[in-house]
Formats: structure tokens, C-alpha cells, sequence
């Protein structure tokens, strides 16, 4: 029997195993990554616990069976924040329960917290009655016999307020990346400057409510229950669907099976099975309704990595699948494109060019769009105006931040892929400067287990001299080479050499970032990673690690030797380091927040109103415009 209160000190020996029956005695519930008390997550020689009496997940990291270190850290960065000699954990009560259903309260109002912990001199906050100040540290000051920390904060004009650190207000995060302009107290321009914020959000709220009136007063098509063949076509999956995967696919057929015009977001990290969700509602669209789907992508190698799948799973099935993209010839684009007008293909996979005006359908059913924000602006009109008449299905690794996900819900439909593939393991990821002698032993290392490798370079005019310096280095290894300046005939019959096994390393630029899947690439080696954006990183190391069955898989990103990094790349890099656990997507999006800016996300006309205010207060301006456009309808 545990006692309320359980010790746990440096150097105390004590079996993980038992320690987690000590967990789960007090009610501490499992989770991938802790995010709130009551948790505790696992990951090799370290256990992270959040304490229901503490303001900040520990991590408990074991050598052998005794106790090595313990640290507290940031829920945000996952960085250190200080080093404990003990920590008390008490059990899971049905009061914290009270007390965590009254926080949830609080989140959904959107009202502005901050923990001091998380902030550093320097930081920039936002206040909601004062503006952008910066955080120059904490001041004791009494004020009627009581003595309290303040914090310091620094306007324009040198002028310092000490503010309550329970007063409304939040750290700033930009719409570009850049340093914001410090509010002038005793002024207009932070009213000036939330008035015309106001009123940008309130066009867009404008015309994300219009979107749906729009749909509500449209009537789709109804797709019938499930064909018979669906549980054949389902029961193709090599792997076991995961419990999201499983809520993703009943979300959108419930949709589909609706009388207006799906408008679905799937959001799920890189590998974690989106476009198996996005499979399963082709293959009824075009079974239950007889209707055609179009596959729209971002490029030209993942078009035809998709038309491939899509092809292989279907192949055993009456649905006629095929490819539009620059691998195609102009006659057979010309075949292709009339065969579309004349129902002739169900499923029709390609790039923007589905897009195109002389793109007919004889009866499209439904459009699957991978990676929206990665079309220009012209394209996103067009699939703009699609969505009041079709289903829609959006596909997106690029993780939403809480804030503005609580602004869109109910405007769009959203459905979230969290769980991994139960075969997947966190990638070793090693920053590391480059060296003849760790590229062979890594390239060296993945075939001995008779995988392949990938070797990033992304510049066009000098891959071929790499080309020739691995070739040197190791010529016992098949080489090629892949990027998007090559000949659509050369670049498709390199990829399929590789995809066959013909090939061991595959020299490519970041070509292949976006989807594609080749569950026998388990190493990746990228070359000036500095030059890098933190996402881009990330979408790089989500190729490998894929493999059916669980194989640990590496990542090796390489900067020049003795070279001096930019505060940007260091960051970069440091965060790539940092999360490399399963499902790290979302902090890897914030902190390409503070990076970079927000404004690839909600689009960069608005990233200048998201400089002016700050990431999470334009969301929740979004949020209540939203609110209010919808009390008028």
C-alpha cells in the first residue's frame, strides 16, 4: 500500500518496472509525451512524471537501476530548467480532477496566462491593456506589508512597469520571426494597433462563416453505407490501423454519408497514416457513389509515389487509378486528361496540373488535398470555390497550435492522427560536423542490415561533384542521384531504381520531403542541415523510420566543419536535437513559431497583424470575430 506521499531522491535504487507499478498505483495515467499533471511518459533510461503539486513535468533519468538525475523542464522547449535532488509525488485524486476540469475551464475562455519559469530576460510579452514590453526580470516589492515578485517590464522610451504575474498576459510570439516594435505608454497605438487588427480578423471570420453557410445551404451528395468490397479493400492494410486512424476514417465516412459538402482537416504527424484515411474514403467514393476523385499534391515525386500506392492497393479491385504530372509525356497527359473528362479514371493523382482549365470530370465526388498551404494563391482560390459543392479532405503534417485550433473548431471539421504506428520508434537523431569517416560508417553501417540511405544536398549545382566524392569514398555502394531540375523520364526512372532496390543511397535535394514513403530508407544523412528550416528538418527526418516491422532508425545532420553558426541555425538545430520523440511535431511548430514567425499558417497577408499582437492574441481575436459573425447568422 503507497503512502499520500512517495519520495523519490538522487541515488535511490529502485527497478523502472517497480516504479511504474508506483505510478500506475497512483493513478498517474500513461501518455507519449506528458502535457499535463497526472502523467507520466517513457523513453528508454528516462522517465518524464508530471507531479499534480508541481508547476513543471521532472525527468527521472536511471543508470542502470538507481536514480542518476533528476530535472525539472519546460513543457514548451523541453529544456532544463533546474536540478533537483528529490522530488514528493502524491496520488491522482479526485480533487485534482475538480481542479484540472476547472483549468480546461479556463483555457477554453482563452484567458492569457503566463509562467514566469518559461520566460528569459529578454523575452517579449504582451499585455492586454499595455502592449509588446520586454521581460527585463523579477523585482520583490511590498505593497501593503506584503513583499511579492514583480515583474520587470520595459516599454518604449526606457519606461518600466512592474506588473502582478497574474495579470493578463502572454510571451509574444511573431508573425515573421523578427523582433516587434515595444509599445509607447500613456498612448493611442496599442488601441490603434488591436482596432486594425479587429478588423482584419473579422474579414477573414467573414468569409470562413460565408464558407459555411455556403456548404449548410448546399446539398451534396450522399454516399450509400459501406460496398462489401470496403471491408476487402480495408482488410489490404498491411499494418494494424491505430485508434486515431480508426476515429479519422468513421469521421470522414460519416461525413460523406451526409447531405452537404465534407470540408474535413486531417492533421496527423509525419508517418503516422494519414494517406491510408485518405485511401479508404477514395476507394468509397468510388464504389458506394460511382464518383471520381482527384489527389492533389505538392510534387511532382510524391505524385508519383501516391499514384503508385494507390495503384498497388487497388489493383485487386474494379477502380481504375492513374497519374497526371510532369513524369507523364505531353501525349499522355493529352490521353489522360481526356480519359478524366470521359469517367474513365476513378482516381486521378497528380500536382497543381489537376488544377488546370482543361481539366474536365465527367462526375468528381470528392478532392484529397495534401498539403494546402504549399499551393500558391491562385490554386487556393480554386479549391476554395470546390468546397462549397464536394467533399474535401485536407491532409497536413504541419501541426496546429492549440490557440488557433480553439479558434477554427466548429469552423472547420477537424480530425487528429496522435497515436504512431505501433511499430514506430523514435529516430536517433546526431548533430555533427561533417567527416568523410561518419558519412562511410553510417552509410556502411545501414547496409550491413540491408537497408538504404538517403544523403541530402540540396544544391542543384554542385550534387553531382558529391555525387562523385561518396563514389570515391565508398565504390562499393550504388549511388544515384534525384532532384527537380532533371528530365521527368530520368528523374522517374531513377526513383523507381531506388524504390526497387537497385540503388543504396539515394543523393537527393529536399525533392523528397514532403510524403514520401520507403519503409527500407531507415538512415538519412543531411548535408549543410544550418541551411535548413526547423520544419524542413523535420519533414526530412519523418522519411525514415517507417520500416513494417520495429528498426531503429538514424539521423545524422551535418554542418561544415569549425564553421560559426547563425543564432537561427544554432536554435534550429538545437530543437531538432531536442524532440525526438514520437509525436514531437507540435512543439517542433512552436518553436518554429518563435523562429520564424507565424505567418506561413494562417497566410502572409496576416502575418503583419500577427507581428503587431502576437501569435496567441490574433487567434483568440480570431476566435471571438468568429463567435460573433456566427450570432449574427
Amino acid at each position: 500500500m503507497l503512502t499520500d506521499r512517495y519520495k523519490i531522491t538522487v541515488g535511490l535504487e529502485i527497478e523502472r518496472s517497480y516504479l511504474i507499478e508506483k505510478l500506475a498505483d497512483m493513478h498517474y495515467q500513461r501518455a507519449e509525451l506528458v502535457s499535463k499533471p497526472g502523467e507520466y511518459a517513457i523513453r528508454g533510461n528516462l522517465i518524464d512524471v508530471y507531479p499534480v503539486t508541481y508547476r513543471s513535468p521532472v525527468r527521472l533519468e536511471f543508470l542502470a537501476d538507481t536514480i542518476a538525475h533528476i530535472r525539472d523542464f519546460s513543457l514548451q522547449t523541453g529544456e532544463t530548467r533546474t536540478n533537483l535532488e528529490e522530488v514528493f509525488l502524491i496520488p491522482v485524486t479526485s480533487l485534482f480532477e475538480r481542479k484540472m476540469s476547472r483549468f480546461e475551464e479556463r483555457y477554453q475562455t482563452q484567458e492569457p496566462v503566463i509562467d514566469v519559469r518559461d520566460l528569459k530576460r529578454g523575452d517579449h510579452i504582451v499585455h492586454m491593456k499595455y502592449g509588446i514590453g520586454k521581460y527585463l526580470g523579477t523585482k520583490p516589492i511590498q505593497i501593503k506589508g506584503q513583499r511579492r515578485n514583480y515583474l520587470a517590464i520595459e516599454y518604449a522610451a526606457k519606461e518600466i512597469l512592474y506588473l502582478d504575474p497574474r495579470e493578463p498576459m502572454e510571451r509574444y510570439i511573431g508573425g515573421d520571426g523578427k523582433p516587434p516594435k515595444v509599445t509607447k505608454l500613456h498612448g493611442k497605438d496599442w488601441d490603434r494597433i488591436k482596432d486594425k487588427t479587429k478588423r482584419a480578423v473579422e474579414t477573414i471570420a467573414h468569409d470562413m462563416i460565408e464558407i459555411q453557410a455556403r456548404r449548410r445551404l448546399e446539398k451534396g451528395f450522399i454516399f450509400p453505407k459501406d460496398h462489401a468490397w470496403q471491408k476487402d479493400f480495408e482488410d489490404e492494410f498491411p499494418y494494424e490501423a491505430t485508434p486515431d486512424q480508426i476515429q479519422a476514417i468513421s469521421d470522414v465516412k460519416r461525413d460523406m454519408e451526409s447531405d452537404r459538402p465534407m470540408d474535413r482537416l486531417l492533421a496527423g504527424d509525419v508517418g503516422y497514416g494519414k494517406t491510408e484515411v485518405a485511401m479508404r474514403a477514395a476507394f468509397k467514393a468510388v464504389t458506394t457513389g460511382g464518383k471520381q476523385v482527384a489527389v492533389l499534391v505538392p510534387t511532382t515525386v510524391l505524385a508519383e509515389q501516391h499514384y503508385l500506392v494507390f495503384k498497388e492497393r487497388m489493383k485487386k479491385f474494379p477502380v481504375t487509378v492513374e497519374g497526371l504530372s510532369r513524369f507523364r509525356s505531353r501525349a499522355e497527359q493529352l490521353k489522360i486528361v481526356q480519359a478524366v473528362k470521359e469517367g474513365k479514371i476513378d482516381i486521378v493523382i497528380g500536382t497543381h496540373r489537376l488544377l488546370s482549365r482543361d481539366i474536365h470530370f465527367k462526375d468528381l465526388g470528392m478532392v484529397v488535398i495534401d498539403e494546402e498551404q504549399r499551393f500558391g494563391v491562385s490554386h487556393k482560390e480554386r479549391l476554395k470555390h470546390l468546397r462549397t459543392q464536394i467533399d474535401v479532405l485536407t491532409m497536413t503534417a504541419t501541426p496546429i497550435p492549440r490557440t488557433l485550433y480553439m479558434s477554427l473548431v466548429g469552423v472547420r471539421d477537424m480530425s487528429a492522427i496522435q497515436t504512431p504506428p505501433s511499430t514506430r520508434l523514435p529516430i536517433e537523431t546526431f548533430i555533427t560536423e561533417y567527416d568523410d569517416d561518419k558519412v562511410k560508417r553510417a552509410i556502411l553501417d545501414e547496409l550491413a542490415r540491408e537497408g538504404q540511405i538517403y544523403f541530402i544536398h540540396n544544391r542543384v549545382q554542385s550534387i553531382e561533384k558529391i555525387h562523385h566524392h561518396l563514389r570515391d569514398i565508398l565504390p562499393q555502394v550504388r549511388f544515384g542521384v534525384a532532384h527537380g531540375q532533371m528530365g521527368p523520364r530520368e528523374l522517374e526512372s531513377v526513383m523507381k531504381a531506388f524504390l526497387e532496390k537497385r540503388m543504396d543511397c539515394l543523393i537527393a535535394t529536399s525533392i523528397i520531403e514532403s510524403g514520401i514513403d520507403i519503409p527500407n530508407v531507415n538512415t538519412i544523412l543531411v548535408n549543410r542541415a544550418d541551411q535548413f528550416g526547423l520544419a524542413d528538418l523535420y519533414q526530412l527526418r519523418g522519411r525514415v523510420g517507417r520500416y513494417q516491422e520495429k528498426r531503429q532508425a538514424y539521423a545524422y545532420f551535418m554542418v561544415p566543419k569549425h564553421s560559426a553558426l547563425s543564432s537561427t541555425a544554432e536554435k534550429r538545430l538545437s530543437a531538432i536535437e531536442r524532440f525526438t520523440e514520437l509525436g514531437s511535431g507540435f512543439k517542433i511548430a512552436m518553436e518554429d513559431l518563435e523562429i520564424r514567425g507565424a505567418g506561413n499558417l494562417l497566410g502572409h497577408e496576416q502575418s503583419g497583424f500577427i507581428h503587431a499582437v502576437g501569435f496567441d492574441l490574433y487567434c483568440r481575436m480570431l476566435r471571438k470575430a468568429i463567435e460573433d459573425q456566427e450570432k449574427k447568422k
